[in-house]
């Protein structure tokens, strides 16, 4: 499927990890996907505080964008076709949520329609070190096919700075999700 086909779902919750979610977006529309972004009230708090940005100004950085209690809107149904959906960071409340199938927000009910419909949910959790209750609730979501995906950096290809690191997690994400286009930094070998 090529980019411009692909429809993304793009969940922002309190996690820190902003950066990863503005690039996220901002990769998606370079490799021309349409891109649906729910933010949690916890999330455009982040944003704002690590990056500066306001709600308004994350907002325009997706095609479509929902508020957080709008549980009517399109990607709160399985009717709607999606390819993937990204939780991006994903804090352990959310977390939590999806594994348990709580859908008490339209961010978990979307990941919620991912699930029942077999779509692939990418969630990139933030939290460390974890617990057991993060463990199980990891586990669950990945039972249920899910990929759990902590943006855990890379070294091998040496970065020199942050935002080489946060690229090449991003990159890792497309390629993960098969975004034509994803230039994801690949082990050379020994």
């Amino acid at each position: 499927m090529t980019a411009a086909s692909r429809r993304v779902v793009v969940g922002i919750t309190g996690a820190t990890g902003a950066v990863y979610a503005l690039r996220l977006l901002d990769r998606l529309r370079a490799t021309g996907c349409e891109t649906h972004l729910v933010a949690s009230p916890a999330g455009v708090l982040n944003v704002h505080h690590e990056l500066g940005i306001d709600r308004r100004e994350l907002e325009s950085l997706a095609d479509v964008a929902y508020a957080p209690g709008d549980v009517g809107a399109a990607i709160a149904s399985g009717s709607f076709e999606t390819d993937a959906m990204v939780v991006v960071p994903c804090s352990m409340k959310s977390l939590a949520a999806i594994a348990h199938g709580l859908g008490d927000n339209l961010l978990t009910r979307a990941a919620d329609v991912t699930l029942k419909e077999r779509r692939r949910l990418v969630l990139m959790v933030r939290e460390t070190p974890f617990n057991l209750a993060h463990l199980r609730n990891m586990t669950a979501v990945t039972e249920m096919g899910g990929v759990v995906f902590p943006p855990l950096p890379a070294f091998y290809h040496r970065p020199q700075t942050i935002a080489e690191l946060v690229d090449d997690t991003v990159e890792r994400v497309l390629a993960l999700l098969g975004i034509e286009g994803a230039l994801p930094k690949r082990w050379p070998g020994l």
